[in-house]
């Protein structure tokens, strides 16, 4: 089994080696709860989302964990980054989180985190993976594992959530539009903003087991936009299924991504002498982002796509601030883990810092023009090693004499090739990237 699916990225049923059945999930919560009993006492926290297979997968991991003498505390519906605090606050072993995050209802997964918030030691990994390939035994009577729930979780991360923000923090006279997406954010992230002063309007806080990430939520930002239009708000916010991604709205209905936003919290914790280092994006952050954090002398890395890798590069570096522009955002001087409550809270003390709105704020990071083409191909050898892509990506990156960059990438989810081109001239963007496609598409026919 690889590695890839522990960790940030969960086991996800419909890409995963292993399909997602309550049969596997039984088997992974007594491997799991056999390797985290090795460490001594163990104690596991499970949360999970609001999509209808939670309720099947949770009575399956419950089961696996106890017959292997773990003690298990159920979270309900909670934010993915809660668990990793509620891990860390409750001294258990692991967290798990059932979750597919961003994925359709039909979709589910699982991520685990340690006790310490962070994801698992390769080691403790690597005997997870082993014990799934031996006979599943129950452990005596006497040493199977207890049940209970925790009642004030919501509570305690609302009040950790608060805590990332200066004591006194107050954002009166805002208002704000919160897309929850049906998902795990529905009870906690209106209190949050509420309980610090905005005035909140929520959408997508209805959850119903099917419609998590239903047309709504930061994968459909169409009706947070209309909105943010409808109500004159200062601006929105959209959170995904599990709540580890944001991305905002500002008051004319533009989106603002996930770039958009790391930019703003980077920028005002240099201005205040906190940013520790510099900044960590991803091979697809925008060319804009590395040039605005330039000017200001910020350093910037890329890591692969993937919160785990910008994760590991923060870490590695000892940085404080990372993230992808699909609205993964990291703030270490916070949390463990990537948190889209906790960091839509920074943008907002950074727009309350300089007395600004979202709309200007932005405004100090130019985009440069991307342009992505997703091409679907079959089995086999991937297109990327074909000898005429790769003349063609080269000779492509060489005209454009380093004012702009080519990534061809294989999705990590699906037979997708995606093709980006970025540029300074948005035609000339626009054509090299369609040449690109097409080429690849011809290649894998």
């Amino acid at each position: 089994m690889s590695k890839k699916y522990f960790g940030t990225d969960g086991i996800r049923g419909r890409v995963g080696e292993y399909p997602i059945t309550p049969e596997f999930m039984l088997k992974l919560g007594w491997a799991a709860g056999m390797a985290f009993r090795k460490m001594g006492a163990c104690k596991v926290l499970v949360g999970k989302d609001t999509r209808i297979s939670g309720y099947m997968f949770e009575s399956a991991l419950e089961a696996g964990l106890t017959s292997a003498g773990a003690d298990v505390m159920l979270l309900g519906p909670m934010p993915t980054p809660a668990i990793a605090y509620l891990s860390r606050t409750f001294q258990a072993e692991a967290g798990i989180v059932i979750s597919a995050s961003h994925n359709p209802h039909d979709d589910n997964g699982i991520k685990f985190f340690s006790g310490k918030g962070t994801k698992l030691p390769d080691e403790l990994e690597l005997m997870i993976e082993e014990l799934l390939d031996t006979p599943m035994t129950v452990v005596e009577s006497s040493k199977i594992g207890k049940v209970s729930r925790i009642n004030d979780a919501s509570g305690r991360y609302i009040e950790f959530c608060k805590s990332s923000v200066p004591t006194g923090s107050n954002f009166a006279g805002l208002k704000i539009v919160i897309d929850c997406a049906h998902g795990a954010t529905y009870k906690v992230a209106p209190s949050v903003f509420r309980e610090l002063g905005a005035e909140v309007v929520v959408l997508s806080a209805q959850p119903n087991g099917l419609n998590i990430n239903d047309n709504c939520g930061s994968t459909h930002m169409g009706p947070l936009q209309a909105a943010v239009l409808a109500e004159h708000a200062d601006l929105g916010i959209a959170f995904d299924g599990d709540g580890d991604r944001v991305l905002m709205v500002d008051h004319t209905g533009a989106i603002v991504d996930g770039d958009d936003l790391l930019f703003i919290i980077a920028r005002d914790l240099h201005e205040r002498g906190k940013l520790q280092g510099g900044v960590v994006g991803t091979l697809m952050s925008n060319l804009g982002l590395e040039l605005a954090l330039a000017d200001l002398s910020i350093p910037f890395v890329r890591a692969n796509v993937g919160d785990r890798y910008v994760i590991a590069e923060l870490q590695e570096r000892n940085w404080l601030v990372g993230g992808e522009n699909s609205g993964h955002v990291v703030c270490f001087n916070h949390t463990t883990t990537g948190d889209a409550i906790i960091a839509a809270l920074q943008v907002l003390m950074a727009l309350k810092s300089r007395n600004e709105g979202l709309a200007q704020t932005r405004q100090a990071l130019r985009k440069c023009p991307q342009v992505l083409i997703n091409v679907r191909f079959g089995g086999g050898e991937s297109p990327l090693e074909h000898p005429a892509v790769k003349e063609a990506s080269a000779r492509v990156t060489q005209a454009m004499a380093g004012r702009g960059r080519v990534l061809l990438r294989k999705s990590g989810t699906e037979p997708l090739v995606r093709v980006m081109v970025e540029g300074e001239d948005e035609n000339q963007v626009r054509g090299y990237a369609e040449e690109l496609a097409k080429l690849v598409t011809e290649v894998s026919a």
